[in-house]
């Protein structure tokens, strides 16, 4: 009997340490992510104020996290994409001016070439759109983010919106790759796409947190975290809950934290509160 139930004990303490490492997998991507997609808007704007002579010979542009935990954005050239046009450098949380910039090196590393071939291939997937796989929404645009972390190699999809006042979540997409460059998987991440205004409409009407629903993953997305945390400047509310079959995800936007707990026990939290409201 003792057996059996240290057996039930190494299981839970197993399953539960999985689990938690699962939460933190997810929070720690989607601040990669975040953190990737912020220095390419900065990139962006200092790439167009002080080298927009080499707009028509750009072919693209991408971040990434070096060995010196540096956060680097290069653009490349059009017609010899393993030529970098620039490199700029930013600290490990990208500022808006860059640390360093660099047009001296032009030899695309073997980190940059292979992140610019897995880039490249899902344009071209992304323009074939074989059976109609990616939508496509009127004044948006895809941001494209390739990263090569822990031995995997992916490309992840965001929508992004030409609007200046709401968020979109949804309308994302993964491309995994193995390691010679090939893709192996592709993935929605959401099946449809939202929008949320800044700000609430009329005074005394804010907005404290939002909400949506998952159909195909069980946790808030690193996506998801990735975009909140990349306007959580622009937007009034501060937390955002995610809920699926199994589990409510809760993000703090300005703690930049992730709480996690099961379908049944929020529904246990909410019953209470319905209780001692009546």
């Amino acid at each position: 009997m003792k057996k059996c139930f240290l057996i039930f004990t190494m299981i839970f303490m197993m399953t539960t340490f999985s689990f938690g490492q699962k939460v933190d997998d997810v929070l720690e991507e989607g601040k990669l992510l975040y953190r990737l997609e912020k220095a390419s808007w900065y990139g962006t704007d200092v790439f167009l104020e002080m080298f927009s002579q080499n707009m028509d010979n750009v072919g693209g542009y991408l971040t990434y996290l070096n060995k010196n935990n540096k956060i680097i954005n290069i653009f490349y050239e059009k017609d010899n994409p393993s030529n970098i046009i620039v490199r700029f450098e930013f600290d490990a949380l990208p500022q808006k001016s860059p640390t360093k910039i660099d047009t001296q090196n032009q030899a695309a590393t073997t980190q940059e070439m292979e992140l610019i071939v897995i880039r490249q291939d899902a344009i071209k997937i992304i323009n074939q759109n074989e059976g109609g796989f990616f939508t496509f929404y009127n004044n948006t645009s895809f941001n494209i983010i390739p990263i090569i972390a822990n031995g995997k190699k992916k490309v992840f999809i965001l929508t992004a919106t030409a609007a200046s006042d709401v968020v979109i979540i949804g309308n994302d997409y993964l491309l995994t790759y193995n390691n010679k460059n090939k893709l192996t998987k592709k993935e929605k991440i959401h099946n449809s796409l939202l929008q949320y205004p800044y700000k609430s409409e009329g005074s005394g009407n804010t907005t404290t947190s939002t909400f949506h629903s998952h159909v195909l993953s069980d946790l808030i997305t690193s996506t998801d975290i990735c975009t909140l945390l990349l306007y959580k400047d622009f937007i009034e509310w501060k937390q955002h809950y995610v809920l699926s079959k199994k589990y409510m995800s809760i993000f703090d936007l300005e703690k930049e934290s992730l709480a996690v707990m099961t379908k049944k026990e929020w529904d246990k939290i909410n019953e209470n509160q319905k209780k001692n409201t009546n």
